[in-house]
């Protein structure tokens, strides 16, 4: 095992992972250091494993995590508050329900939210995807005003209390304000139930500079700034472009994501008003590099799948929102063979489950090929663990956040799954992933979730998990939040 640039120090934590998953492969009984920020100075081979050995100048004092440790996922697409209607929209109103007749029931939703029903709403949510597996979260946020359009007073109350509802349960955030200005191609006015979402361009740049001096430099820190933009249909090129250019000369590695191409009426649409497709457009504007993420990219051409990859821009695919809204497939298998980045979101919450997001994305591929293993390849058989690994990378890129991966300089989010669990029974490291994602239930088997080095779920539940879930249940009962007949 490679000791390259670590800093061991005298106050780190030390840790014994009986089974590891480290970006070279699998490892066994292997000394984790973590400093007090969170992030991982040392692995080395562990000298001693017995449990309570006596600390000597070789071997001191650690505790023994046994288990398979994997490296924690980043959710890379997220709206908080749409967990409010979750399981309040699975039923008929026409023949023709789609996603556009979901989205006015969305709109019920969003405006009828307050400040603090967001943040109980986002902290029972943040607390179902860390005991998912998820240790990180892009907020796609665009609820910016009061019901009645009005702004709020800086700092935005909204955008607060999601970051309240991380600091309470330990998840790491990465924020990303988004800019939403038009109703449709062609600079259409936002419609009245828009109201909320709008904000100019200045301003949004503005805010975005304010809480990144605000956040400091620290590499572990759990609060992170980046920026959005909702689609093309809701923000015109010219602002698109400015804004571009603005957020990048606060910093060029600026997380920056954008709705694209998830519904083919989004895709007609632009190409009447634009004669390009959306990805085409997007693409020629010659913006989007490895810091963008473009989200769904659904329907993407094969030239498009092509384009995107030689962009270096990641893709987040939201399978289980998609599924559930009936968008379509995103061709997962030519985008990787295209040496495409892949990560997962939650996006709608109708699903909070990284394994379900992996494993749906890997059965549509098997649906529409009739074959089975499909996203695997020579050098990682696997399908479990090359998605697994593939989408935590990536995802926690996409973040702008220092994780995804367990080496010295990330930070040290990981899971610890039970061996003894009847989704892991019999399990080798090899096929732990395996097992975790097409299981079924394998979700079940993480015993222990770790965010910069703090144990956040411990023997299955969160700390915060029996004071919330009955606020939670209250808050849901009141049919102006539930937004549905």
């Amino acid at each position: 095992m490679r000791n390259d640039g670590q800093r061991t120090m005298s106050n780190d934590r030390r840790y014994v992972l009986e089974h590891v998953l480290l970006p070279q492969g699998w490892a066994q009984e292997v000394l984790v250091a973590v400093a007090p920020d969170g992030m991982i100075t040392g692995l080395h081979a562990a000298e001693t494993t017995a449990p309570g050995a006596p600390p000597t100048a070789t071997a001191p004092p650690f505790e023994r995590l046994p288990g398979f440790v994997v490296p924690g996922m980043s959710n890379a697409h997220s709206h908080a508050f749409q967990r409010g209607m979750v399981g309040h929209t699975e039923y008929r109103r026409s023949a023709r329900d789609s996603f556009w007749s979901w989205r006015e029931a969305m709109y019920a939703l969003a405006n009828r939210i307050a400040p603090e029903e967001l943040e109980l709403i986002a902290t029972q949510l943040f607390i179902e995807m860390l005991k998912a597996g998820y240790t990180a979260v892009a907020e796609f946020h665009y609820l910016h005003r009061r019901p009645d359009g009005a702004l709020y007073g800086a700092p935005d109350a909204l955008w607060q209390a999601i970051e309240r509802a991380a600091e309470r349960t330990g998840i790491a955030l990465t924020l990303l304000p988004t800019l939403y200005q038009t109703s449709d191609f062609g600079g259409k006015p936002l419609r009245a139930e828009q109201a909320r979402f709008y904000l100019e361009t200045e301003p949004f740049v503005a805010a975005i500079a304010a809480r990144r001096s605000a956040e400091g430099t620290s590499p572990a820190r759990l609060k992170r700034t980046g920026a959005a933009f909702h689609s093309l249909r809701a923000v015109p090129p010219e602002a698109l472009q400015a804004a571009t250019r603005a957020l990048r000369a606060l910093e060029a590695a600026l997380p920056i994501h954008i709705h694209i191409a998830e519904q083919m009426k989004e895709v007609e649409a632009c190409l009447a008003s634009t004669g390009r497709r959306p990805i085409e457009q997007l693409l020629d504007l010659g913006l989007v590099d490895a810091h963008w993420c473009l989200v769904h990219a659904t329907h993407a051409t094969p030239a498009e799948i092509v384009g995107i990859a030689r962009s270096e821009a990641i893709v987040c695919v939201s399978i289980t929102t998609e599924a559930n809204l009936g968008d379509g497939f995103f061709d997962a298998a030519r985008f990787l063979d295209a040496g495409g980045r892949l990560c997962i979101g939650s996006d709608s919450q109708a699903s909070v489950s990284p394994a379900e997001e992996l494993r749906w994305l890997e059965y549509q591929a098997r649906l529409r090929k009739r074959r089975r293993a499909v996203l695997a390849d020579r050098s990682a058989p696997h399908v479990g663990e090359r998605l697994w690994s593939a989408a935590a990378e990536h995802g926690a890129a996409a973040l702008g956040q220092p994780a995804g991966r367990l080496e010295v300089g990330r930070r040290a989010d990981w899971l610890v799954l039970e061996r003894a669990h009847p989704a892991l029974a019999g399990a080798r490291p090899a096929d732990a992933l395996d097992h975790l994602v097409f299981g079924g239930d394998g979700a079940r088997a993480i015993r222990e979730v770790w965010v910069a080095g703090r144990r956040i779920v411990a023997d299955h539940r969160h700390a915060l998990e029996g004071e919330i879930a009955p606020q939670f249940a209250a808050l849901m009962e009141q049919a102006r939040i539930a937004g549905a007949d």
